[in-house]
């Protein structure tokens, strides 16, 4: 046991200062490395800080331009905008303001449109006084006119030819029958229950009635199954002349010698 405990005393009688005091060449070479890797280190640090310090400089300046160009367009489109809806407001009262002249102008023009009916009517009238006027002091006694004639109902009786010579004496003629208005007139004015010769003949070619103006027939008004002239009875003769009623306005063929009225017609 003396041997074991005499080798622990020889171990720890090793120099003390030899493992605590290094303070040689290697302890100064690696300070030196240490302070000059920390000083590239805060130079990098910095040159990272000045970088990062301009691109956001940059990037800050550039967001401004940038926010400056959409501030303008903005603006720009606002304005546009504004002169839009000032556009329109515009435009609205114009439309407006036709929209009532238009208005106006219809309610105008249908103010005139039934100023002139009336004026119309009114002159209708006043033509149709006028008319009777003139029917009152131009128509000879016991003639009535119609239209631009003046008709006459024969006191007296006779044959066709008696009848037509009585009118050439008046300066008239045998009515010629021209219109169904004349025709309904004529059936207004004579008498129902009457015989009245009419100007219409074939007396120059059977069966090929003229008036005696000359104007072929076109109007006809034949009583039903006329004319027929006679049948060819020798009772009633050669039925050359015309004639209307009784009763009815229609018209007839009959022997031009039979005795009736008639009806003169002259131009007014």
């Amino acid at each position: 046991m003396d041997n074991i405990y005499a080798n622990v005393d020889y171990d720890k009688s090793v120099d003390p200062t030899h493992s605590t005091n290094q303070t040689g060449p290697r302890s100064s070479e690696r300070r030196f490395h240490g302070v000059f890797c920390l000083g590239l280190l805060t130079i990098f640090l910095l040159a990272g800080l000045i970088s990062l310090g301009v691109h956001y400089h940059v990037s800050l300046r550039g967001s401004a331009a940038d926010l400056s160009s959409i501030k303008a367009n903005l603006t720009e489109r606002l304005q546009a905008s504004d002169d839009l809806d000032r556009l329109k407001r515009k435009l609205s009262s114009i439309k407006a303001n036709l929209t009532e002249r238009l208005q106006a102008s219809d309610n105008k023009s249908s103010s005139l449109t039934e100023e002139r009916d009336r004026l119309n009517s009114s002159l209708t009238e006043m033509t149709k006084e006028l008319d009777r006027l003139k029917q009152k002091k131009m128509c000879p006694a016991g003639w009535r006119m119609f239209s631009s004639s003046f008709y006459l109902l024969s006191a007296e009786k006779g044959s066709w030819e008696k009848g037509r010579q009585d009118c050439r004496e008046r300066g008239a003629d045998l009515v010629v029958i021209e219109s169904s208005e004349e025709q309904t007139f004529l059936s207004e004015f004579i008498k129902k229950d009457t015989l009245y010769w009419i100007g219409l003949t074939d007396r120059d070619e059977e069966g090929t009635w003229k008036w005696v103006d000359g104007t072929p027939l076109t109007l006809k008004n034949w009583r039903t199954e006329q004319p027929d002239n006679g049948l060819g009875d020798p009772q009633w003769g050669e039925e050359d002349c015309a004639h209307i009623g009784p009763y009815t306005a229609e018209w007839n063929d009959m022997s031009c010698e039979k005795v009736m009225y008639w009806i003169c017609e002259k131009k007014a």
